[in-house]
């Protein structure tokens, strides 16, 4: 019972630690997916909570099925043979794109939070990625259980202070313009988020498709969603009691922990710093893990190589990367979203009705 109650753990933290990343982790995501959007807003988060759920069980559950070992197992599975192979060399491009916009988020949380050299930050989160892949598997999941709990936790609790400081908060702040018109409605922004954010746990948690039981993938995945929505509504809360003060700052969490002292503020930064660096894990082992197994040295290989070309790339601004590169990711998203919650469906009931016949 211990042992299964600890698989399941590890699957929901490596869902979570591939999931909050730097935007998470700034407060500027669930601003712009669903602060902007006040009292509604709150709906958009219930139903990303439930999407990323069901997903994480979904996912688990298919990958389990076909033994999975990489992403690809389970495209193929879900989209069939000449879609899967398109999903996969999107995937390709993504998974390393959002490995360099990663590196050159951690050069941008030394130089402008922390006050130090940018390469250093950079270089840094390099360095403890190539060494997370030289253990494989093992330890990408070790470098998880170590970070995901340290960071989910500061972020409840820089929130859980606001929400008790802002209860004593008189000030009301000056209605500034909102980028709620970016979106057509909550109910659509959260569908966006989700979908945004579901392509690194697929390539993360399609490589454990044959080390764990259906039951444990299926609860692994759900136990990771549901958390994240906690999470989720948490920033949530506190973003909408120092809403719209909040609006204009790239760190809208670095507002927040300003107002309750400097040592609050002075911890988010390298908060945001492990959840850059997660999601770099995340991304070159999924890369790794498709082109390898997560087990031998190739992977290490590829995993190393990947990163080391990643690190001149990186030296572009972190904004422009993300301007370009985060709309191929909401595209591609989108794609497995609608596999996943369309497709599959369509195609049980198919195998369902031709039995019948």
């Amino acid at each position: 019972m211990h042992g299964r109650v600890w698989t399941v753990y590890k699957i929901a933290v490596l869902y979570i630690g591939a999931v909050i990343g730097a935007g998470f982790a700034s407060g500027q995501e669930i601003l712009q997916f669903f602060i902007v959007f006040e009292e509604k807003g709150l709906w958009g988060v219930v139903l990303a909570a439930a999407l990323f759920s069901f997903l994480g069980g979904l996912v688990m559950l298919l990958a389990v099925s076909v033994r999975s070992a990489n992403y690809n197992d389970v495209y193929r599975l879900v989209m069939g043979r000449i879609p899967g192979r398109i999903m996969d060399c999107l995937s390709l491009v993504m998974l390393p794109g959002g490995l360099v916009v990663m590196l050159a988020g951690g050069s941008a949380v030394f130089s402008e939070h922390l006050g130090l050299p940018g390469w250093l930050g950079t270089l840094l989160i390099a360095a403890v990625t190539i060494a997370v892949l030289s253990r494989g598997l093992k330890g990408v999941v070790t470098a998880n259980i170590a970070l995901v709990p340290l960071k989910v936790a500061v972020i409840l609790l820089i929130c859980f202070f606001a929400l008790i400081y802002s209860g004593d908060r008189t000030e009301s702040g000056i209605p500034c313009a909102s980028s709620s018109g970016a979106r057509v409605n909550w109910l659509w922004s959260a569908i966006l988020y989700v979908s945004y954010n579901m392509v690194v746990p697929v390539a993360v948690l399609s490589s454990l498709g044959g080390k764990v039981t259906a039951e444990e993938g299926v609860l692994g995945g759900a136990a990771g969603g549901i958390a994240l929505g906690i999470v989720t509504a948490m920033v949530y809360s506190a973003g909408r009691s120092f809403y719209p003060q909040i609006v204009g700052y790239e760190v809208p969490l670095l507002y927040i922990a300003g107002q309750l002292g400097a040592v609050v503020k002075l911890a988010l930064g390298p908060l945001i710093w492990m959840a850059i660096l997660t999601t770099a894990i995340a991304d070159a082992h999924g890369f790794a893990s498709r082109l390898a197994g997560a087990h031998n040295r190739r992977y290490r290989i590829i995993g190393t190589a990947l990163v080391l070309l990643a690190v001149p790339l990186s030296a572009l601004k972190f904004s422009f990367l993300v301007g370009v590169l985060y709309p191929l990711f909401g595209y591609v998203g989108l794609i497995l979203l609608t596999a996943l919650l369309v497709a599959l469906p369509i195609k049980i009931l198919r195998r369902i009705f031709y039995k019948s016949v």
